[in-house]
């Protein structure tokens, strides 16, 4: 078996350390020394996307937030689930995993950043959505490994009660939040059914050996 190569490595503005590997034709980031993902995944990350813009029109002008650059198969997925008038706003964390798609990652998703409706935003992506009211008709969040499994520590607030609650206000009404998850969270689906969304908890396959055959998505309707 080929050995891992560490291609690069950055440190996160909360001082976690991400290194980006490559083994043959697998890419893998890993956040803290822990396994975040990789091109692998590409199938469940697409799903996202996939599931979060159904509800759109291709014909319509719409506006989506990705939450979560990573490898680029979400983004990738929701431009083309959607039309030449949407606008995809893609939200990364770390200046420097943008900087991995362009030097070593681009070709996986077929260079998403470089698609003309697509603007990139590095920063928090909790700080998108809570800048307009009424503003996103999806928002698509791969930040973490699901609402109880973080990459870092502040996207905790991403999944609580209060940010269940900004991203109804920021969702158009007939808006969908998609949420990527490693495993299922009853209490998640819970906290999105008492704020008022309709909760679809959607299995999709599992694209690694030993994380599970299946992974999970939800998508909650602003209705």
């Amino acid at each position: 078996m080929k050995p891992w190569i560490q291609l690069a490595e950055a440190m996160a503005p909360d001082g976690q350390a991400l290194v980006l590997k490559q083994r043959g034709h697998e890419f893998s980031i890993y956040a803290g020394g822990r396994d975040l993902m990789s091109n692998e995944d590409e199938g469940s990350s697409r799903a996202l996307a996939s599931l979060g813009c159904a509800h759109i029109k291709t014909g319509k002008k719409t506006r989506v937030l990705v939450g979560g650059l990573g490898m680029g198969y979400t983004l990738r997925a929701a431009l083309d689930a959607t039309g030449p008038n949407t606008s995809i706003e893609v939200a990364e964390f770390v200046a420097a995993v943008a900087t991995w798609n362009t030097e070593f990652l681009g070709e996986l998703a077929g260079h998403p950043l470089q698609d003309p409706r697509c603007e990139l935003y590095i920063g928090d992506v909790r700080r998108r959505i809570v800048t307009e009211a009424a503003t996103w008709d999806a928002i698509l969040l791969d930040v973490d490994n699901g609402p109880s499994a973080h990459a870092h520590a502040a996207n905790s607030a991403l999944y609580s009660d209060r940010g269940v609650d900004q991203a109804w206000q920021a969702l158009k009404p007939g808006g969908v939040l998609g949420v990527w998850s490693f495993s299922d969270d009853t209490r998640f689906t819970r906290r999105l059914e008492k704020r008022g969304f309709t909760v679809e908890v959607n299995p999709v396959p599992g694209s690694r050996k030993g994380r599970g055959k299946h992974h999970v998505i939800w998508t909650a309707s602003r209705r």
